[in-house]
């Protein structure tokens, strides 16, 4: 049987599909109805993805990565604009 964790966590990356999925439609779709539908499909998917985050987060199912040091930030920005 699946633990609560695992099932937050696999919603949770079913969500971020989706998220992905909807940039791809919105980017390609030419009838003006149908993006506006998909970007309503699309901020209602990132706002469960968001609340359904901040409960793993407060569970401690999900922690995020530590904060980049402003030196690692500025090595990458260095490396990108180089």
């Amino acid at each position: 049987m699946m633990q609560e964790k695992d099932m937050v966590n696999d919603v949770l990356a079913m969500l971020k599909n989706s998220i992905a999925g909807y940039a791809h439609v919105i980017a390609e779709a030419g009838n003006e109805q149908f993006r506006q539908t998909v970007q309503q499909m699309r901020d209602g998917d990132e706002k469960c993805q968001y609340d359904l985050f901040k409960m793993a987060q407060q569970k401690g199912y999900y922690m995020p990565a530590q904060a980049a040091s402003p030196n690692d930030i500025q090595n990458v920005k260095s490396q990108v604009s180089g």
